[in-house]
């Protein structure tokens, strides 16, 4: 790979074959060409082949893929051979189910601790986990090494919270508060927007009602 880089886009379609090929192991299934991976995953075949020469290429014309030896390489790519310690700040709802999601042990996010400011949460576990105080957050940070920080809470608090997440040595900042933050360039963080992804989906909705109007006309 080198220094050259690789487009959001790719990086982006990495998961979705870490998955599915995870899918394929767990079938049984040994070997796979990149017609047969591009037809599960309606992605062209010529794409697959496009996107994992990025990182070497890991086939042989008309033999395929080892499904094995290629999950295993795109998982060492997506960093999933090493282990992550996560906190979450916000014990609602979101924060809860989040908690509660047990595949993030198996691609190595061990969740750490879970924090909150509601005096009534407190000492409540999940998974084992217990819910702390915000008044703790600056202490376990530092004890506990944590790299990635979940928020589940309100946009108004999630810029102060951010920063003195950063600033306690957390690298990586998984973003549900529904606002941008401000924060030094090599901090990653990545945004997830529910409303945005619900909206996407109430899109195509409406576009595949237009075609099937226009079918009856």
């Amino acid at each position: 790979m080198g220094n050259r880089a690789i487009s959001q886009a790719v990086i982006g379609r990495l998961p979705r074959y870490y998955r599915y090929l995870g899918e394929l192991l767990e079938s049984g299934v040994e070997r796979i060409s990149s017609n047969a991976l591009s037809k599960r995953m309606k992605v062209t075949a010529s794409q697959i082949r496009q996107d994992l020469n990025n990182f070497g290429g890991f086939g042989q014309q008309g033999y395929g893929y080892n499904v094995k030896y290629l999950y295993t390489e795109i998982g060492k790519i997506l960093g999933l051979e090493q282990k992550h310690h996560i906190v979450i700040i916000g014990a609602g709802n979101l924060g809860q189910a989040l908690a509660n999601y047990t595949a993030f042990e198996k691609r190595g996010f061990i969740l750490k601790g879970i924090f909150d400011v509601d005096p009534a949460l407190e000492g409540r576990k999940i998974r084992g986990v217990p819910i702390r105080m915000m008044s703790e957050l600056k202490d376990f940070l530092s004890e506990n090494h944590i790299e990635i920080a979940v928020l589940t809470i309100p946009k108004t608090h999630a810029g102060e919270v951010a920063r003195k997440l950063v600033d306690n040595g957390v690298k990586a900042i998984w973003n549900f508060a529904h606002t941008d933050l401000n924060l030094p360039e090599h901090i990653v963080v990545e945004n997830v927007h529910l409303s945005e992804s619900l909206m996407r989906l109430s899109y195509n909705i409406a576009r595949y009602e237009e075609k099937q109007r226009e079918k009856k006309e």
